[in-house]
């Protein structure tokens, strides 16, 4: 039977000098009351006095039901963008509404994705079931909201939890929804689930919000499928009758701009100016970015001096793609001249460009010029966000500056900018490398304390962790936490465990993670195979370790260079060295281009054999 909606009467037996108190106070109306709980709700000093007060409002009934109260406090708090303290949320004593009501329940739903807190949101969400109270769609809403309002893209794990429990409660999502729920999976590189969804919308005659079809064409265009891309803009705008406004040409842009299709791309712009849609500053920053990427420096430049004729003036962020251009082609060096010409056209550097910079050194080891260009942006007074800590705290680690990692760790923590999830992922990784296994579990329970979901990464990073260091078991509780709490292990997830049981030679624990990688309706990859060929390789299983390239044929899984080479070494390390010569031929006759250390691996067999003719 469903608990009452209500909350339980007051209790009967208050102290006397109490009982005198609030009979001084039974003449204030109740909206004065709710007046005061409301200023006090304004600062964060006084509001643990207005949930103090709010028992004492209820013992006595001088205010509205207590339910009622706290809604309207936390929609205060809401509007404000703040969130009720966590602390406070659970220092209330169980009586003051025992069950939570519906109304309070998602009253605090709201104000948690007001303030993008998705993990504490997911949680009331349960508890609304828990209680067995009916989710409603504004629920959903809520949560997608906290998801869709932070700078990361949402987790796709959560999202997939998300939408089987909609269905689940078998309500129908209206358009609204509808265009969250694409908006959400195209941002989290989904596009086909993104596709799905909005089939789902198109069947019951609903037609989701423009930003949502949007969305999609970009994350369509950011996977290179081009021609889906371009077909749903047609469908939607073109022959459609929403115009096409200028994010919506942005979003096909930049499908243009992933393939390389600069002639294409040129043409979206001479279209938007027939359609009279006026290019903004993504517009050419992504143009910028196609010619930086095509190695056209020059017609780089000259955009930019036909953004600035058009009264475009190009920001920080513009010369950031150029700079990002140069950092994906190798040529970080440009990064000082990219410098010049932006300070040339009285552009100042802002976060993001620093960031980008960061990164650009970080990425090839240039670690002094990583803290400089640090130096230099507080130096400007540009407080350093997330992503900058995360940049170089995750450039320090991989350069080998285990120290510096945790000492810039140690700063982030003690600066306004606190740790994300993905900071917390660099750091159980660093952690796990050095097998500290005290801080790996100290990092977690405090990244959960923080309010923050443990993602995929979160749990790709502990398994591979684990896996490396032989710590199995640790590693397989790991996949079946992840399972309990709703999510679904990746394909990457079980590669990082069969390689590891690869390294140790443990062929058949190998074999078993494969299995169960099946039952989960995983489809096996190629990577995950070659491990396991590797696996039976160090176990000296040379028939087994054949067995899988057979696999491979026979379900169509093309063998790459790497499974060749995996089963040369396979023969090599059992001494059957005659046999390396013909796997080197497959290969070759196959269409695989043998690398260096195919090469290597059949010199070394031929080596061996002609030591053993002379012998």
């Amino acid at each position: 039977m469903r608990p009452p909606l209500t909350s339980p009467s007051p209790p009967a037996s208050v102290p006397a000098p109490e009982h005198r108190l609030a009979a001084t106070y039974s003449a204030v109306p109740s909206h004065e009351w709710h007046a005061l709980l409301r200023d006090l709700a304004a600062s964060d000093a006084s509001l643990p006095v207005a949930f103090a007060l709010l028992p004492f409002l209820h013992r006595h009934r001088l205010c509205f039901p207590l339910d009622l109260l706290l809604s309207s406090l936390l929609h205060s708090l809401s509007v404000s963008g703040r969130l009720l303290p966590h602390s406070l949320l659970l220092s209330f004593p169980p009586s003051l509404s025992d069950p939570p009501s519906p109304l309070l329940l998602n009253s605090l739903l709201a104000a948690s994705a007001a303030a993008s807190r998705p993990a504490v949101a997911l949680r009331l969400l349960s508890l609304l079931r828990e209680h067995d109270f009916l989710p409603d769609l504004a629920s959903y809403s809520h949560l997608l909201a906290s998801l869709l309002n932070t700078r990361d893209p949402p987790d796709a794990a959560l999202l997939e939890r998300l939408l089987g429990d909609l269905r689940e409660s078998r309500l129908e999502p209206d358009a609204p929804l509808f265009s969250d729920l694409i908006s959400a999976f195209a941002r989290a590189a989904l596009p086909d689930a993104a596709l799905e969804l909005l089939a789902s919308a198109q069947a019951i005659g609903l037609t989701p919000r423009s930003n949502a079809v949007t969305a999609l064409i970009s994350a369509l265009g950011s996977a290179g499928r081009v021609a889906e891309a371009e077909a749903l803009f047609l469908e939607f705008f073109l022959a459609g009758e929403i115009k096409p406004l200028t994010r919506a040409y942005n979003a096909l842009l930049k499908g243009y701009v992933r393939i390389g299709s600069l002639k294409n791309a040129e043409q979206v712009l001479d279209e938007m100016s027939q359609c009279g849609v006026a290019p903004d500053e993504a517009t050419y920053s992504l143009l910028v970015d196609a010619y930086t990427r095509a190695g056209r420096w020059e017609s780089a430049r000259i955009l930019l001096k036909e953004m600035e004729a058009d009264g475009v003036k190009p920001s920080s962020y513009v010369f950031s793609r150029i700079l990002a251009g140069f950092r994906d082609r190798g040529d970080w060096q440009k990064a000082f001249a990219v410098l010049r010409e932006m300070q040339a056209s009285g552009v100042r550097p802002d976060r993001h460009f620093y960031n980008v910079m960061i990164d650009t050194f970080g990425k090839y080891n240039c670690l002094g010029h990583a803290m400089d260009a640090f130096d230099r942006m507080r130096e400007e007074g540009i407080e350093p966000d997330v992503v900058t800590w995360n940049t170089l705290i995750d450039a320090h680690c991989k350069g080998g500056r285990h120290d510096r990692a945790m000492e810039l760790f140690e700063e982030m923590r003690e600066s306004n900018c606190p740790p994300g999830t993905t900071t917390y992922n660099i750091m159980i990784n660093l952690l796990g490398e050095q097998e500290r296994w005290e801080g790996v579990e100290a990092m977690l329970s405090e990244m959960k304390e923080q309010g923050l979901v443990p993602n995929i990464i979160t749990y790709t990073t502990l398994v591979d962790v684990y896996g490396r260091s032989g710590r199995y078991k640790e590693a397989i509780d790991c996949i079946e936490a992840m399972k309990a709490d709703g999510l679904k292990p990746s394909p990457t997830m079980y590669h990082a465990l069969v390689n590891a049981y690869a390294q140790r030679g443990l062929a058949d624990h190998a074999l078993n993670v494969v299995k169960a990688m099946k039952a989960d309706g995983l489809e096996v990859s190629i990577l995950v195979l070659n491990s396991l060929i590797n696996a039976f390789g160090e176990d000296r299983r040379v028939v087994e370790a054949f067995s899988v390239l057979q696999f491979m044929k026979e379900n169509g899984l093309r063998p790459d260079v790497i499974t060749y080479t995996t089963l040369m070494k396979a023969l090599i390390r059992v001494e059957q060295f005659d046999k390396v010569p013909v796997i080197y031929e497959e290969m070759i006759t196959s269409g695989c281009a043998p690398d260096r250390k195919a090469r290597a691996m059949l010199r070394s067999a031929l080596r061996y054999m002609k030591h053993m003719r002379v012998a």
